[in-house]
């Protein structure tokens, strides 16, 4: 034979480097700009108004018919439904188009990832959203548009269209669980994560809070951006408590 040999295991041409997988855990926080406020912040909402507590408490929300016509009133005034994405949903959705590997677990029911670009696929709801609502009888599931409708057309408590049953946001309320598969899902989430960011969030709220922790144990490089001490920055490679508007997208373009 004339000639020289082919080398078989040398590769024909270069092999993709291994991007991060960023996760990306976010809070009340990261929504302030667009004008929703938060919850257990200094003027957080629970702590100027205990009693607002009670409308998105499951006990008290399916025995009180007052305060079921309360949380619809609420619904009604809610800035989440006018909101746009601000610049830190715009961040993370820059990261994602980037090619980047990126998931969202977020603990807002506001929507803003989707609106900002993230795929739907690639964002779980740990706390589900404020844009259906399901019946806590039959567990049908439709619009919150078509609820607010209603309401706005003189139905102070709608009920469930297929069965009679009493509707709430297909949100998670005090006193539920969080669904188990978006749940577990989040949890593979965590512990694959190279790179695992906490934005606007107080990491108080369980089970949601222990991801971070959970990212850490499993050698993910663990971000906290947020404006007050949290339980896991101990665990932190890296605390920020700078804006999340010009912090963020800061961080996020040096992993892109």
């Amino acid at each position: 034979m004339t000639g020289t040999d082919p080398t078989p295991d040398q590769p024909s041409s270069p092999q993709p480097s291994h991007r991060p997988l960023v996760a990306i855990l976010s809070g009340a926080g990261i929504s302030t700009d667009s004008g929703i406020p938060d919850y257990r912040g200094p003027n957080g909402v629970w702590r100027r108004d205990p009693e607002a507590e009670k409308l998105v408490t499951y006990d008290a929300y399916m025995a009180d018919p007052e305060i079921r016509r309360r949380s619809w009133r609420m619904r009604q005034d809610s800035p989440a439904f006018r909101a746009r994405p601000n610049a830190g949903h715009e961040a993370v959705a820059r990261l994602e188009r980037s090619g980047t590997p990126v998931r969202v677990l977020t603990q807002n029911v506001d929507g803003l990832h989707q609106l900002a670009g993230v795929p739907p696929r690639k964002v779980l709801e740990l706390h589900g959203t404020i844009r259906a609502v399901t019946c806590t009888r039959c567990h049908a599931r439709s619009s919150m548009e078509e609820a607010l409708a209603r309401v706005a057309a003189g139905d102070p408590d709608p009920a469930c269209l297929v069965c009679g049953g009493i509707l709430k946001s297909a949100t998670v309320m005090f006193g539920e669980h969080l669904d188990p598969q978006v749940l577990g899902t989040a949890l593979g989430v965590a512990k694959a994560a190279d790179v695992f960011l906490a934005v606007g969030t107080t990491l108080q709220v369980q089970p949601a809070a222990s991801l971070a922790g959970v990212a850490a144990e499993h050698g993910a490089r663990l971000i906290i951006i947020n404006a007050e001490p949290t339980p896991y920055d101990a665990l932190a490679d890296e605390v920020v408590r700078e804006p999340i508007g010009s912090a963020l997208p800061e961080l996020l373009a040096d992993l892109a």
